[in-house]
């Protein structure tokens, strides 16, 4: 029987570490071709490695986010190569400072919405037309709870994902007659070097793995996982519906 994801042309953002090498791993399991996009080589390299020994395939691409010409080349080149993308995983992505919103320096606010929310619609501007040339083009982007409890001291991040949330939202609306499905998947605390940064007295051992993550992102890629503007909440296993207030 074929995996899940067989023949499929897979992007990942943010693929050398973290949740975007588990996922990305996920995804070459399930038996898609990964195309890999990270700014570190070497973490890349690791990825390309550990693909290879599942006996999956992938194509790595060193872009820095924030070069948004590298996105628009990148997707020429998957046009000219594939003819489509089936999936597209937009989980790149900056903590940022923590401080209060008066502290924060201006160029440390840009490069958090540069790469949280500006790099995204790139991607959904370049790749968009790419997945509707999929008979079932599937995008999942990467958000946090930040997005609703606006914590104290984590402005730039939790605005970043609050817009984020309802950049994918409206581009599930916008793709509703397409075979286009567009979710948001919220991990919660995970053991990344991300969160490690931003809660350095946490215990990271009561925290689930990258790969724990990955393995419940894998279904919304599917061609058979048919919700659209939706998010999945991986603490609660659940995925929700966002409803207008009262």
């Amino acid at each position: 029987m074929a995996p899940p994801l067989a023949d499929r042309i897979a992007l990942v953002t943010g693929a050398s570490r973290g949740i975007g090498y588990a996922v990305a791993l996920a995804l070459a399991r399930a038996g898609a071709h990964v195309v890999a996009v990270a700014r570190t080589v070497g973490g890349l390299e690791e990825l390309d490695d550990a693909i290879r020994r599942l006996g999956g395939s992938a194509t790595l691409v060193p872009l820095d986010l924030k070069d948004y010409d590298g996105i628009t080349r990148l997707a020429a080149a998957l046009n000219e190569r594939y003819r489509r993308l089936d999936v597209l995983i937009g989980n790149a992505g900056v903590g940022g400072p923590s401080s209060p919103l008066e502290h924060v320096e201006p160029p440390a606010w840009d490069e958090v919405i540069a790469v949280n929310v500006t790099a995204n619609w790139h991607l959904i501007r370049q790749m968009g037309p790419l997945l509707r040339l999929s008979d079932a083009g599937r995008a999942v982007f990467l958000s946090s709870s930040s997005a609703s409890n606006a914590k104290a001291y984590r402005g730039p991040y939790a605005a970043s994902k609050a817009a984020l949330e309802v950049l994918a939202r409206i581009y599930a609306n916008e793709t509703l007659s397409t075979p286009v499905r567009v979710n948001i998947f919220a991990p919660g605390p995970t053991r990344t070097r991300m969160r490690a940064a931003v809660m350095p007295g946490e215990d990271p051992t009561t925290l689930p793995t990258p790969e724990q993550v990955a393995e419940a992102l894998v279904p919304l890629c599917l061609p058979s996982f048919q919700e659209t503007g939706k998010l999945y909440d991986y603490a609660q296993r659940k995925l929700l519906s966002f409803r207008a207030p009262a």
